[in-house]
């Protein structure tokens, strides 16, 4: 599996474009040094050649016999010298870099060779001149694309991360949201509009099944009490005895599958001022069918919240009722206030629950006793619907300690 790169691609972009421009800049200025260096040298051997023509015209004359001449210097830069130079003849200094054209010219004197001669000096210093500019100006070039390069990709960018900041946000409960879509016809405007139709296909797909839950659960609820009561009237006998404990589980979990879908659907709670308080202390004094694990209570008084009143119960009965089936013998209900917030916490001295699980265990339908009788254990409904609570609440449901025992810790804001 390749490894997934660290960098953004706005930084990826940036270092790519300048790699080009700087690949493009070197090979510009090689080809460009090179032109230059060799058009000015020719330049040079043209001037020589051009000297040494001047120089030819003026000694030329109509042919006549050869005679014997001396090397002589008509110019500083010309040197008229026999045809056939001899070995002690004088040359131009070596000090300085020339272009030298020779000429043979007919002259009144015989056959002599005209050498003339043009200085690179200022070929090289043109080319000094331009490397003077090109070694700082390259530089800063690369800085300046750099920089357009980041800024421009940072503008191209900003409507993918609105994307990306949109979705981040979107959950089960607000699917009708949708991400922001460009001006530019472009294929980050396409990305958004693509996105923006698999958010309305998810949101219909959701809403049918949340549909479906709520009216399952909904049209279960009525044959269910009708056959409860028939149970309840029926003439004792184990088998119905069995039967009438199926149908109260059943009941249950239609009655948790209809509130799992009002949560789902985001219904907005209730905004009444409940006394925290008062609801903790009633739901865990709640009569059990464990009689033998002790509910011991430490609740600060006047802590008042707003919301619904039967969620709140709900959520307390859940986590009391959790920690009760598998508390060893005694659970404790605190309720404080902390950091501005109403902080619920139960605890329990049962064998707790693994480091590993203390987010599993919010799952809907997890059961860590999957060895234990599930009548006695439940439908694994309990804690995803305090969390769920919680959360609609404005609040957060977590484990906070263990193992050895359990400790779930609720927070949720105070009344303004």
């Amino acid at each position: 599996m390749r490894a997934r790169p660290r960098t953004s691609v706005r930084l990826r972009a940036t270092l790519a474009a300048t790699a080009v421009v700087a690949v493009a800049l070197g090979v510009a200025s090689a080809v460009l040094t090179g032109v230059l260096a060799g058009s000015l040298a020719e330049s040079a051997a043209l001037e020589a050649e051009r000297r040494a023509a001047v120089t030819a015209e003026l000694l030329s004359v109509p042919a006549e016999p050869a005679k014997p001449v001396l090397i002589r210097t008509v110019a500083p830069d010309v040197v008229v010298r026999p045809a056939v130079p001899e070995p002690s003849a004088p040359a131009f200094a070596p000090t300085e870099r020339f272009a030298v054209a020779s000429l043979p010219v007919r002259t009144a004197d015989g056959e002599v060779l005209v050498q003339a001669r043009a200085s690179l000096h200022p070929a090289a210093t043109a080319l000094q001149t331009l490397q003077a500019v090109l070694l700082p100006g390259i530089p800063a070039l690369l800085l300046l694309v750099a920089a357009l390069t980041w800024i421009a990709m940072g503008r191209a960018l900003a409507p993918v991360s609105a994307i990306r900041r949109e979705l981040a946000d979107i959950t089960a409960t607000d699917l009708h949201r949708r991400v922001p879509v460009p001006d530019a016809r472009d294929e980050v405007r396409l990305l958004a509009e693509t996105t923006n139709r698999t958010l309305d296909r998810l949101e219909q797909a959701v809403g049918r099944h949340r549909r479906f839950v709520a009216d399952a659960a909904h049209e279960l609820r009525s044959p269910l009490a009708v056959l409860r009561t028939r149970l309840e009237i029926a003439p004792p006998q184990p088998l119905t005895t069995e039967a009438l404990a199926d149908v109260e589980r059943i009941q249950r979990l239609t009655t948790d599958l209809l509130l799992l879908a009002r949560l789902d659907a985001g219904e907005p709670p209730e905004h009444e001022e409940v006394d925290l308080g008062q609801v903790a202390a009633e739901e865990a004094t709640r009569a059990r069918p464990r009689t033998d694990v002790r509910v011991d209570l430490a609740i600060d008084a006047d802590i008042v919240v707003r919301g619904a009143a039967d969620g709140l119960r709900r959520l307390v009965a859940n986590l009391v009722d959790n920690a009760v089936r598998h508390a060893a013998a005694t659970v404790t209900v605190h309720l404080r206030v902390q950091d501005g917030a109403a902080v619920l916490e139960v605890e329990d001295d049962g064998p707790g629950i693994p480091t590993d699980q203390h987010e599993a265990v919010f799952d809907r339908f997890t059961r860590l006793d999957e060895a234990r009788d599930r009548d006695a254990g439940g439908a694994g409904l309990g804690l995803a619907i305090a969390r769920d609570i919680a959360v609609h609440h404005g609040g957060t449901l977590a484990v906070a300690g263990g193992p050895p025992g359990a400790l779930l810790r609720a927070r949720m804001p105070l009344r303004p």
